[in-house]
């Protein structure tokens, strides 16, 4: 459902990504991690069409981006690290706006917006404003808003980010529930626990490259061949660190 090959951005004599190579089934949640500054963003801004690659393909469901956008974005659901609403908006308006966007006829958006705004626990906010929204709230909008068109493929830039943890817990299940229904979902994350829990594979971003990417067993193994960083225990956060020697960095 999601294949990039060879792709790279660079800006000036900075390589943001590097030949990345990816192929995502039907169904996966993939976990796509790494320390600031790796390139996750932008892999991500090109995978969605924000941004142009310097050089490589991607393909959304079988649709090459560059040649078929329309086909390709209107298969995708995306929430950016920090999601743009309009504050002006209630609710219920915005879903009607972005389904609107994704031509989703008025009787079936009508549904789908009320049947979104109670899964996220906002069916008594659906009539306020944005504005008066926490951030938490915000952000579970912005989520709904991503799943109104219902996306064949889920793109996620930092989705945990201010949620509260049941907001945290309620969100898991539902990726998991998506996945189960043939969602594929791209999870970029800080959240180690949660990507351990989550990701059917991983990937590893480090200055641009694609480090490791397998199973978490996977990861474990490869870790195991660099002996001279640190130990690595059975956690996914022992496994990050010795496989980007982030001893000590700023995560």
């Amino acid at each position: 459902m999601i294949q990039c090959k060879a792709l790279r951005k660079v800006y000036g004599s900075l390589v943001a990504v590097d030949d990345l190579d990816l192929d995502i089934e039907r169904g996966e949640i993939f976990g796509f991690l790494g320390p600031n500054g790796a390139g996750k963003t932008t892999t991500i801004r090109m995978l969605v069409g924000m941004i142009e690659p310097t050089s490589g393909t991607v393909h959304l469901g079988g649709h090459d981006l560059r040649r078929e956008p329309e086909a390709a974005k209107a298969l995708v659901g995306y929430v950016p690290d920090h999601p743009f609403l309009y504050d002006k908006l209630t609710g219920m308006e915005f879903l009607r706006f972005v389904g609107g966007l994704y031509a989703v006829e008025a009787a079936e958006l009508a549904e789908r917006g009320a049947d979104l705004l109670e899964e996220f626990g906002l069916q008594d906010r659906a009539e306020e404003l944005i504005e008066t929204y926490s951030h938490g709230l915000k952000q579970r909008l912005a989520l709904a808003a991503a799943l109104v068109h219902r996306p064949r493929v889920l793109i996620l830039d930092e989705p945990m980010v201010g949620m509260d943890p049941q907001g945290g817990l309620e969100l898991r299940r539902l990726l998991g529930a998506l996945a189960a229904s043939g969602v594929t979902i791209f999870l970029s994350t800080h959240s180690l626990g949660v990507a351990e829990e989550l990701c059917d594979r991983i990937g590893i971003l480090d200055h641009g490259r694609l480090v490791a990417l397998g199973s978490l067993g996977d990861l474990r193994a490869r870790a195991a061949e660099h002996p001279e960083l640190a130990p690595a225990g059975p956690s996914l956060e022992s496994v990050f660190l010795r496989l980007t020697g982030a001893e000590g960095r700023d995560l």
